[in-house]
């Protein structure tokens, strides 16, 4: 648990929270030198790269040194000769790539791929909260590694750009695949998404109106079709209904209406993601029998179990399979199927987060004077400083605000 005892420590740690932010132009002049390793992606099926070779190259052209592993682009279309001609040096050693001080990847580490990492390194990777081991971040503390999660990152909206560009990414993209679906697959029903003139368009139900939802929304009406919004949370319903500048029709998931309005869908998205844990289960396998033959079901929330009750991992290569008559989607890594597009969008938001931590004088400095980075921080030199994770793995963690304050 945390240190709860020390009244002193804590009023310290919450002045010095509070610190004007003026302190870190004083160390403007002496930026700080980066030696970044990105490692070629060994998850199945992953093909992002974290820094395309456009930010690889302004961060050249500003002093610091990048490492790469050869063909580590190669998923997004990004060639070894384009990462060399940005300045980085391409190697075919992994080993080489991990000896840089900065270690970035795509992926969650693995026990396989933690054997590479040497002491006091700092880890930027995504830390997938379903598949997160206790063993993977005792690890990671005895190698006494600062590592950051791109899913606690915050920017200076106080928002997680992360997760939303991701999350926005793949709500459009499985809009774009159910239309696929609905008019080329073998199984389909040969349906035009957004109709003609004297057909009607499909009726897709979208549950869940996060940042997937509100994409999907947005990228479903574009194409033309008749949505329904499916939420528990009013304020999120309002949010998106303002957001999209649209009346739309909205409710709560009541599980009989939700059974009624099923039943003359062509298309089901769900995008219902829980904090801790697995996804709610909303949508019964009664549910699902009582569709239309031939209709789409599309679980965005797999990766964290799925809120569908029939819903099964599938792949890129074959994302889909069919139980009674009703397609089903179940893709976990959807943004890596518009690789190129996911590399962009977290090449933009690193790039930010490397050259302030540059300018303002290294890494340390910038979680010292930068609250919202430093909200992705779960391991500090070794120390647990997130609180879910220690409760959920039983270890003992430290509030990030008291280590600085005692200069550990």
């Amino acid at each position: 648990m945390a240190e709860k005892d020390q009244p002193k420590q804590t009023k310290i740690a919450s002045e010095f929270a509070l610190y004007p932010e003026e302190e870190p132009a004083e160390v403007q002049q002496k930026p700080n030198k980066l030696f970044i390793g990105i490692p070629k992606e060994k998850a199945f099926q992953e093909k992002r790269v974290p820094l395309t070779p456009e930010t690889v190259s302004i961060l050249i052209n500003n002093g610091h040194r990048i490492i790469i592993e050869s063909r580590a682009g190669e998923g997004s279309h990004f060639t070894d000769a384009a990462y060399e001609e940005a300045g980085a040096e391409v190697v075919a050693n992994r080993e080489k790539v991990f000896e840089a001080n900065i270690i970035i990847q795509v992926t969650p580490p693995n026990m396989n791929e933690l054997d590479n990492l040497h002491s006091h390194q700092t880890l930027i990777s995504p830390i997938h909260l379903p598949t997160l081991t206790g063993q993977c971040v005792k690890s990671l503390m005895q190698k006494r590694i600062s590592a950051l999660a791109f899913e606690y990152i915050k920017d200076d909206g106080n928002t997680f750009p992360f997760v939303r560009s991701m999350s926005e990414i793949a709500g459009s993209a499985v809009i774009l695949q159910a239309a696929e679906l609905l008019s080329g697959n073998k199984d389909s029903k040969g349906i035009l998404f957004g109709g003609i003139s004297g057909v009607p368009p499909v009726k897709v139900l979208i549950l869940g109106a996060g940042m997937v939802g509100e994409s999907a929304t947005r990228a479903a009406l574009g194409l033309g079709a008749e949505v329904r919004l499916f939420d528990n949370n009013v304020y999120k319903l309002m949010r998106l209904q303002n957001h999209i500048s649209s009346r739309l029709h909205t409710s709560f998931i009541y599980p009989e209406l939700l059974k009624e309005e099923m039943r003359d869908a062509d298309v089901v998205i769900g995008a219902i993601h829980s904090e801790f844990g697995r996804s709610p289960l909303v949508v019964t396998e009664e549910m699902i029998n009582g569709m239309k033959k031939g209709s789409i079901v599309m679980d965005v929330s797999i990766d964290q179990g799925g809120c569908f009750e029939t819903s099964e991992v599938t792949t890129h290569d074959h994302p889909t399979f069919t139980y009674n008559d009703i397609i089903h989607y179940g893709v976990p890594n959807i943004p890596s199927r518009v690789s190129r597009t996911a590399s962009y969008a977290i090449s933009n938001i690193l790039s930010n987060i490397l050259i302030k931590a540059s300018n303002i004088g290294g890494f340390e400095r910038l979680l010292q004077f930068d609250q919202a980075t430093r909200h992705g921080v779960y391991i500090y030199k070794g120390r647990l400083t997130n609180q879910y994770l220690g409760e959920k793995f039983g270890i003992h963690y430290t509030d990030m605000d008291l280590l600085f304050a005692s200069n550990i």
